[in-house]
């Protein structure tokens, strides 16, 4: 029958050297990630904690130029290549509860880095711009201390998940008689 699925037969696998080369674009773009976001809060705390004008300044402007969108591109390859492998592996998208939280894990924070990281770093370059020209500026930068701690411990424990795989099936099939 057209249009008639057939439950008996599995999804298409990668092959071994395929899998390999997605799962290390996978593993590099989620170290990416992570080395970007240990980065963003460095700069973000040295801005926090600094007195000095011009420190903050170089900061400011810092975090204008990598922490959106090397970010953004860092979490897409990742969640896309993880895509990739769950589709083409015998773990699939959304078989295990391990891998179901992995990309939802993913998904969220890619998406957060658009939407809510973007619009709290705009303008903060400018306000570095002015401040290493000497003006007095205040900048809002103690909204930004909750991504570059959010993003890694949620990406650390996407790390565990993958490393410990628990929570087994999402829904076992029923038997067939």
């Amino acid at each position: 029958m057209v249009g008639k699925r057939n439950d008996n037969v599995p999804p298409p696998r990668l092959s071994a050297r395929a899998r390999k080369a997605v799962l290390v674009v996978h593993i590099g773009s989620a170290g990416a990630w992570i080395g970007l976001d240990v980065a963003m809060a460095v700069v973000v705390f040295t801005a926090v904690l600094s007195e000095d004008g011009r420190t903050r300044a170089v900061c400011f402007e810092a975090l204008e130029l990598f922490a959106v969108w090397p970010l953004f591109v860092a979490g897409l390859l990742c969640l896309v290549s993880g895509v990739a492998l769950g589709y083409g592996s015998r773990y699939g998208l959304v078989r295990y509860w391990w891998v179901a939280t992995k990309l939802a894990v993913s998904v969220v924070l890619v998406t957060l880095v658009p939407l809510a990281l973007r619009p709290g770093l705009e303008g903060l370059g400018e306000l570095g711009r002015e401040l290493a020209a000497g003006h007095l500026v205040t900048a809002p930068i103690g909204d930004m201390i909750y991504p570059p701690i959010v993003s890694p411990a949620a990406l650390l424990f996407a790390l565990v998940l993958a490393v410990f795989k628990p929570w087994g099936l999402i829904r076992r099939r029923p038997e067939r008689t």
